[in-house]
């Protein structure tokens, strides 16, 4: 469980930072965006296959 609450940590972190470079960025289609983005994405991914086998 120690697991899920070190990713959601790591989630907020992201997700500020991408939120902090969409106010940056000029357009939302700026490489650093989609990067952060996409990082992003991973970490959702990572985290909810961890929660669906605390589940199970």
């Amino acid at each position: 469980m120690e697991k899920v609450k070190v990713i959601n940590q790591k989630i907020c972190e992201m997700r500020q930072a991408l939120l902090d470079l969409i106010n940056e960025k000029p357009t939302l289609i700026d490489q650093e965006v989609v990067t952060a983005s996409q990082e992003l994405d991973k970490a959702l991914n990572e985290y909810n296959n961890l929660l669906n086998k605390v589940d199970k």
